[in-house]
């Protein structure tokens, strides 16, 4: 655009740029050539300048995106999860190196409570003692719950034939019994989807040895369907890789025994250990429920399960267990 000349004997460049013509009315060939110039330099320079805040413009769109990507990555589903909790590299406090743990290790110290979350337990037996208790899994830390629940009824469930001749059977009414779990942790996820479909799943089932769903253990020692159960204890199978037998079972069956009627029952206390891991995790709220939940300590949960109610096709409602309270 030309520059606006005014009858001042001044004239303006753009909005900001003023030329005194100091020879009155007339105008050297410099002050032209200076005019020329600067009308040359502004409309180059502003497709340069559009051009720099155009790039500065993608550069910081690149920015947002790419710190969106790292911060809201998808959560890996239960199909896809990382089962092997156990083979991550450990830290070493006193050299603050890191080191890989060595198979045995990782065997030893797969499942063990640490000694708060064995308070959590003992404190729970020890209200309900003398009580019937159930435990899936056996560690060397559970023996002292035959003793803590003398005159009571303790049953353990093991599929390690090594565990089991570590421990006296008939001690303080305790009865050990090898079993057998055949479903990998890799089908957590399908037989999720197969739960929630079959009516056979359904908490309504009463003769849980003869389901057809397929999470329910079927071949448990008869006193597992019989007796009544007070606490009951998922720590087995072992599953920490997507071949182990994975404890979706366990879960399933502790959750269907928990809500079975008994004379003077109202609940059962069901404890899970090993819950930052995705199976243990997903499987206990879908069977024993958020709102049953009266205790968390580290990697374990302890929910308090009321009695089915017979007209009732979920494992879960809105309604919070009566006289919840916590451990």
């Amino acid at each position: 655009m030309p520059p606006q000349v005014s009858h001042g004997g001044a004239f303006q460049i753009g909005p900001s740029v003023l030329f005194c013509n100091g020879g009155g009315s007339g105008s050297s060939p410099e002050h032209g050539g200076t005019a020329r110039r600067m009308k040359f330099h502004g409309k180059k320079l502003l497709p340069l300048l559009v051009l720099v805040l155009s790039c500065l413009s993608i550069l910081r769109l690149l920015k947002i995106a790419m710190i969106a990507s790292h911060s809201s990555a998808p959560e890996c589903s239960l199909e896809c999860s990382n089962f092997l909790s156990n083979a991550t590299p450990e830290v070493d406090s006193e050299s603050g190196g890191r080191h890989e743990p060595t198979p045995a290790a990782t065997a030893a110290n797969a499942t063990l409570l640490t000694p708060k979350e064995f308070m959590v337990l003992s404190k729970l037996v020890t209200r309900k003692a003398p009580c019937n208790l159930l435990v899936f899994g056996l560690q060397s830390q559970y023996y002292n719950l035959s003793s803590i629940n003398a005159g009571g009824i303790t049953v353990f469930l093991e599929d390690d034939p090594l565990k089991i001749s570590e421990i006296k059977a008939d001690f303080n009414g305790t009865r050990i019994y090898n079993v057998k779990y055949q479903i990998a942790a890799k089908k957590a996820y399908n037989l999720l989807k197969h739960a929630r479909k079959n009516p056979a799943c359904s908490p309504t089932i009463n003769l849980l040895n003869q389901s057809s769903c397929k999470l329910a253990l079927r071949n448990l020692p008869e006193e597992v369907y019989k007796l009544k159960w007070d606490v009951v204890v998922v720590d087995g199978p072992i599953g920490d890789t997507p071949e182990a037998p994975g404890r979706m079972p366990t879960i399933y069956t502790a959750g269907m025994l928990a809500r079975t009627d008994g004379i003077g029952k109202k609940t059962t206390d069901v404890v899970v250990h090993d819950v930052h891991r995705t199976i243990e995790k997903w499987f206990s709220w879908e069977f024993f429920c958020e709102q049953n939940l009266v205790s968390a300590r580290g990697k374990l949960w302890v929910f308090r399960i009321p009695v089915h109610q017979s007209n009732s096709t979920s494992f879960c409602s809105s309604e919070t267990v009566v006289n919840g309270g916590s451990i």
